[in-house]
């Protein structure tokens, strides 16, 4: 159903999860660290990537700091480290989910599942969410076209990944209108995952932060502390 890089130093863990996701119909090609998983993410771009956060020659952090330089491909982050910071740090970088070590396969399948859905690289179209429609959206300065999967400021492309498109897609809707977090979750996840709070502001900060690459007056993500965030149409 699709091509999947998984990149893991634990070859028990590599020979669990290709095994668990071919069975699903997926093509796994496996890498054992982050050097050789990076080369191979950016000379033959799969599907989606699974990275472990902690590898030799190069840890999945750094693999997946230097991916998105030149690709938005999907990406879940693999860890078994307990600390806070090591999420909301993938988050920032652009990871599109987190997956804390041990994990059961099914959780993992499902996860890949959901990512997949939402790309279309499950074989059928991206899924939208319920409230948002596929057309294409223009709200001042920007365009962004759903069928494509791109988003233009000022005619300038902004490249983001899955999750950031669904939530800037579910903002711009809607112009002045408020969405609370769990809103967002909503828009941007499939309902068997759960992200809490920092997810959504860490997804919303790497958005800004594209933005204003191209236009350093960007301000049409408004934070309405406590409630939401809302899209402000100029």
């Amino acid at each position: 159903m699709a091509n999947i890089t998984l990149v893991d130093d634990d070859e028990n863990i590599v020979a669990s999860v290709s095994l668990a996701l071919e069975s699903h119909g997926h093509k796994i090609t496996a890498y054992h660290d982050g050097a050789s998983g990076l080369a191979a993410l950016e000379s033959t771009p799969p599907d989606l990537a699974i990275l472990d956060v902690k590898m030799p020659r190069m840890d999945g952090m750094e693999v997946l700091r230097r991916l998105r330089q030149t690709s938005q491909i999907p990406v879940i982050m693999l860890t078994s480290k307990d600390e806070e910071i090591d999420e909301i740090l993938g988050f920032n970088l652009g990871a599109d989910d987190y997956i804390h070590k041990p994990f059961s396969q099914r959780l993992l399948i499902e996860r890949v599942k959901a990512l997949l859905r939402r790309t279309g690289a499950d074989g059928g179209e991206a899924e939208p969410s319920a409230d948002i429609s596929g057309k294409a959206i223009k709200r001042g300065k920007l365009t962004m076209d759903p069928a494509r999967h791109e988003s233009t400021w000022d005619g300038k492309p902004v490249k983001l990944t899955v999750t950031e498109f669904l939530l800037l897609q579910a903002l711009a809707q809607r112009p002045g209108f408020v969405k609370s977090r769990d809103n967002l979750m909503d828009a941007a996840y499939d309902d068997q995952v759960y992200v809490d709070d920092r997810t959504i502001d860490s997804h919303v900060k790497r958005m800004r932060k594209k933005f204003r690459a191209v236009d350093p007056e960007f301000d049409a993500i408004e934070t309405l502390y406590g409630v939401g965030y809302r899209y402000r149409e100029s």
